[in-house]
């Protein structure tokens, strides 16, 4: 139903749509995994559980490949798996000290930062049509929220839960773009490959500390983390090699549809007019990516 949008362009291009579309709704998945689980297990074990079955998976899919696992820009690696662990660390923080609609909002601005930072450290352009979707899905993800009807701005909050949340937004961006600077010479296995390679070591000291030992329950939910997980970081990989990277976040945005259905399906969350809205704005955000792209290529095709 999409693809005529997309015209006579590159095929990379839909691959790199429907990349990014599996990968939202794979770390939607991941998400309805982590609240299965209900909080009782410390985010550092959630993380460290995650990265082994990431990792294993990856090292699996590296030796068969006969790729080099180590890759050759090391430092700008090391910076995207600290980038990404201390994202997440800042996210599941903030959902335990923060209302779910607050913390969705502020974790849902970084295509924002991400359009930022391609700008400054990789000279991106950011087109006219891209700001437009990203300002329509930011409406969008404000209106599924409902940071207003939840108190999320009573100044009662905690101004420092706030800060980590906004702290996890940035890093996610910035881990981002080290994506897709990365995907210009290392191989998409190997830029996944440093994520749970850095996220497992810090992580192990304190699960040591403060791990608490899973049920069976939870030991489904956590595998289901780190497959999830696998998948959602592989695909948002691909479509950030393939496209700009504030093109690519603004395609991204569909994430929160699917966290609206399952709210709706799985956790019987009432489903309202502020829902309906916010999701037509994030499609609409989605739409206006994609037919920006596609005008694009028929631009340069014509030329």
């Amino acid at each position: 139903m999409l693809l005529p949008l997309w015209g006579n362009h590159q095929n990379q291009e839909v691959q790199a749509f429907q990349s990014l579309i599996i990968s939202a709704l794979a770390f939607s998945l991941m998400t309805v995994c982590v609240k299965k689980i209900g909080g009782r297990l410390p985010v550092a074990e959630l993380i460290f559980i995650r990265s082994v079955i990431s990792l294993a998976i990856t090292r699996f899919l590296l030796k068969k490949q006969g790729v080099n696992p180590w890759g050759s820009n090391k430092k700008l690696l090391l910076i995207r798996g600290l980038a990404g662990t201390g994202a997440l660390f800042c996210i599941f923080k903030a959902l335990f000290s923060l209302p779910i609609a607050t913390a969705t909002v502020i974790q849902y601005s970084y295509p924002t930062f991400t359009a930022i930072a391609a700008k400054i450290f990789l000279k991106e352009s950011i087109r006219k049509r891209i700001l437009i979707a990203l300002i329509l899905g930011w409406i969008g993800i404000t209106l599924v929220a409902q940071p207003l009807k939840n108190n999320s701005l009573n100044l009662g909050m905690p101004i420092f839960a706030l800060g980590i949340a906004l702290i996890g937004a940035i890093l996610t961006a910035f881990a981002y773009v080290c994506v897709r600077k990365l995907s210009e010479r290392e191989h998409p296995l190997v830029i996944v490959h440093y994520f749970p390679l850095i996220s497992a070591p810090i992580c192990l000291p304190i699960l040591l500390a403060e791990g608490v030992l899973p049920t069976e329950g939870e030991w489904i939910w956590l595998l289901g983390i780190g497959l999830f997980t696998q998948i959602g970081q592989q695909c948002i990989t691909d479509g950030l090699r393939l496209l700009p990277a504030a093109h690519a976040s603004s395609i991204n945005y569909t994430q929160v549809i699917f966290a609206a259905i399952w709210g709706v399906l799985i956790f019987a969350e009432p489903l309202n007019r502020y829902l309906l809205s916010g999701a037509i704005c994030v499609f609409g955000a989605t739409l206006i990516s994609v037919s920006a792209r596609a005008d694009l290529d028929l631009v340069i095709g014509s030329k």
